[in-house]
């Protein structure tokens, strides 16, 4: 199993959705509201006046054997406008129940 955490700009909330529908990934957390900004060119998500957007975050834990095509979605959704922002991060679950 793999744990794979998605952070994006709010707007694209639906299309994060779809694409966990689109790939049958019923389970998942989602955090609204979450302030950040990107290691390398993205701008500050803070929900200030000067920074007013906002990011969610998002973490599902899936089959490996899922892991590649989540990320090549992700990765589509980003190209379509980089300025908006959407990143994923995974990792190894060693146990669950």
């Amino acid at each position: 199993m793999k744990a794979v955490y998605i952070v994006f700009n709010q707007a694209h909330t639906e299309r994060v959705e779809y694409i966990l529908d689109l790939l049958k990934i019923r389970g998942y957390s989602l955090w609204a509201d979450v302030k950040g900004r990107g290691s390398i060119s993205g701008e500050p998500r803070m929900g200030t006046h000067t920074w007013p957007e906002m990011n969610s975050a998002l973490l599902t834990i899936v089959p490996a054997d899922q892991v590649e095509a989540l990320l090549e979605k992700v990765k589509k959704v980003d190209e379509i406008n980089k300025e908006v922002g959407i990143r994923a991060f995974v990792w190894s679950v060693e146990n669950s129940y």
